[in-house]
């Protein structure tokens, strides 16, 4: 049973309250860099994949104005991550940019939270308190127990919140750590009724990254814990939302969108499930119906094993066997595969 948290709502989404654990990843350039025509056209593809909400780096004035465009025209809510400068939280506030993630450990005197927290009062956003291990405020960072010293910066964060009765607020408590980052959540879960944003920080390239990310996040979403995740890689925003979305299929969190089975082939097979995955990829990630698809390289992974998947797909001798249910459909010959396959998905959805 997932924990109870108060509902915060960031644009259309709601965080919290119940609603499903949602899927966020982070641009990877800074935006005086790109085409905004550009990035617009990826947010609309990061949508359609799956990915609730995306969070940019906003170091200067410039970069806040440009999220503000952006977030004008954006299909999903958009976040500024703040490091440093309250007036770029401010400045993002001008704009529908729905919500500020700000660092206590580098945001400053009391008095700066005050003023960001008074102009999200009054434009709607909400804020994103993100506690990181590794940029504490002064007097914690050199505590031995990195959990614990994430929990007292969250909650004297909190403590002024709630003198302030703001209570638009997400948590997070991340460290590389995966026994830190799980401490520390579940400590500060057990205080609270805050929505928290759950991830291991710089987690890594794609595979150790995965790794980390899915033991933590397996762990703390068993609980019952966690409202909205990030699988922080080096690697694309898409992989990021891949990655997301898998592991809460893999926790039953989430049953749209399609669980792909696919064999880790061998010396038996005939069809190339690697290239026929490459393939189909974009078409795949862009379907929201629950769909089990298979793809298996030869014939004794086929039909057989894969016949509780909705439809698939493998080779025999020089040709491709389309199936459904165990049952086969079809045989194509491989430069066709792709194609047939798309068109037999359609049909089912």
């Amino acid at each position: 049973m997932r924990r109870p948290t108060r509902g915060v709502r960031a644009g259309r989404l709601i965080i919290g309250g119940g609603f499903p654990v949602s899927v966020q990843t982070m641009w990877k350039s800074p935006l005086n860099a790109v085409s905004l025509v550009d990035v617009a056209a990826s947010l609309r593809d990061l949508a359609t994949m799956g990915s609730d909400l995306v969070r940019f780096s906003v170091p200067d004035e410039q970069s806040a104005e440009l999220l503000g465009r952006l977030a004008s025209e954006s299909p999903i809510p958009l976040a500024a991550d703040i490091h440093f400068d309250y007036r770029l939280a401010l400045r993002c506030m001008d704009f529908p940019v729905a919500k500020i993630r700000i660092n206590p450990g580098n945001i400053g005197e009391e008095w700066k939270v005050r003023e960001v927290i008074a102009k999200a009062r009054d434009t709607g956003a909400c804020l994103r308190i993100g506690v990181n291990a590794g940029s504490l405020p002064a007097g914690l960072a050199d505590e031995q127990d990195q959990a614990a010293a994430m929990v007292k910066a969250a909650e004297t964060e909190m403590e002024l919140l709630e003198r302030l009765g703001f209570h638009e607020v997400v948590f997070s408590l991340k460290s590389s750590d995966v026994e830190s980052t799980v401490d520390a959540n579940r400590a500060f879960a057990a205080r609270c009724d805050y929505p928290l944003h759950i991830g291991v920080t710089e987690a890594g390239p794609l595979i150790p990254g995965l790794v980390k990310s899915t033991l933590a996040m397996g762990r703390l979403l068993g609980d019952g814990i966690g409202d909205t995740i990030r699988v922080s890689l080096s690697a694309r925003p898409e992989d990021e939302v891949l990655a997301g979305l898998e592991i809460l299929r893999a926790c039953r969190l989430r049953s749209d969108g399609v669980n792909v089975i696919s064999c880790p082939t061998c010396g038996r097979s005939s069809f190339d499930v690697r290239k026929f995955l490459e393939e189909v990829s974009v078409f795949i990630q862009s379907i929201r119906a629950p769909l089990t698809l298979a793809v298996m390289g030869c014939v004794v992974n086929g039909p057989g094993e894969a016949k509780k998947a909705d439809l698939g797909i493998t080779g025999a001798g020089k040709m491709a066997i389309i199936f459904k249910g165990g049952q086969v459909l079809r045989r194509v010959n491989f430069e066709a595969a792709a194609a047939a396959f798309r068109e037999e998905v359609e049909n089912l959805i």
